[in-house]
């Protein structure tokens, strides 16, 4: 199938691995134009070597000046859509957790978000098109153990995102919300971590035990994930916005899973 994406610019934050280096990938496959964002210089560089034409920026994408620069880097280019993907805070229990970092929690998930989304917006509106898709967690249908900060803050994303996205339907910007369940990323990794720690079990049984809670009996393929980002991403999505997808294996129980 043609995704009619040949050409079109993208921005993909926390691109160098995870869910945002599987979209890059996949975006670049279809002949996409891809501005690929991420902390790492490293990481990014590898990811060049790997996807030769994808433009590479090393920023922390949580910090205003670092908006400021990526605005700028898009100069008078016409923009398409932008993947919205970062890292979470420490796997945490409430009881655990101090103000600080509720604080912080709040400056890695949604502040930024906010900002850019109001930054970007003038892109999108005078072509009078437009795709932002936030990469956030299977925790805002069926809260996660040991993940209440995560959990808190991207509720309050996919709260701001269905309703921005009905005032900016009718000029043809969507904009919705990926919530993956377990996939093998850097972010399921810390929180088998922490299972194994709370639990006091080894590594390889705390992620056994995480997995024998969902339907299909294993995680997430990221490639997959990936595919149904590029749908949302391309033109034929247009007459979905202001969703929140389940991509999780069947692990959510609720009927509007």
């Amino acid at each position: 199938m043609d995704l009619h994406l040949k050409d079109r610019l993208f921005i993909v934050t926390g691109a160098s691995s995870g869910f945002g280096k599987a979209i890059t990938t996949a975006l670049t496959a279809e002949k996409a134009k891809v501005i690929a964002v991420a902390r790492g210089m490293e990481k990014l560089e590898a990811l060049k070597k790997e996807t030769p034409g994808v433009e590479i920026i090393s920023l922390d994408i949580t910090l205003p000046e670092s908006l400021r620069v990526l605005y700028q880097t898009i100069g008078n280019r016409d923009l398409s859509g932008i993947v919205v993907n970062a890292g979470g805070p420490p796997a945490k229990a409430f009881l655990e957790t101090e103000m600080q970092d509720w604080d912080e929690a709040y400056r890695m998930i949604l502040r930024w978000k906010v900002e850019l989304t109001h930054m970007f917006l003038p892109f999108f509106e005078q072509n009078q098109y437009g795709r932002y898709l936030f990469i956030e967690s299977v925790s805002v249908k069926q809260p996660v153990p040991n993940l209440v900060l995560s959990t808190s803050l991207r509720l309050a994303v996919t709260g701001f995102v269905k309703t921005f996205s009905d005032e900016i339907a009718h000029i043809g910007i969507t904009a919705n919300v990926m919530a993956p369940g377990y996939h093998m990323t850097p972010a399921l990794e810390r929180v088998v971590r922490k299972n194994s720690e709370v639990q006091g079990v080894s590594l390889d049984d705390a992620l056994a035990g995480m997995l024998q809670g969902i339907p299909t009996g294993k995680a997430g393929n990221l490639r997959d994930f990936a595919s149904l980002a590029l749908w949302l991403l391309s033109p034929l999505s247009s007459y979905v916005t202001g969703q929140t997808i389940s991509v999780d294996g069947g692990s959510v129980r609720g009927i509007m899973g």
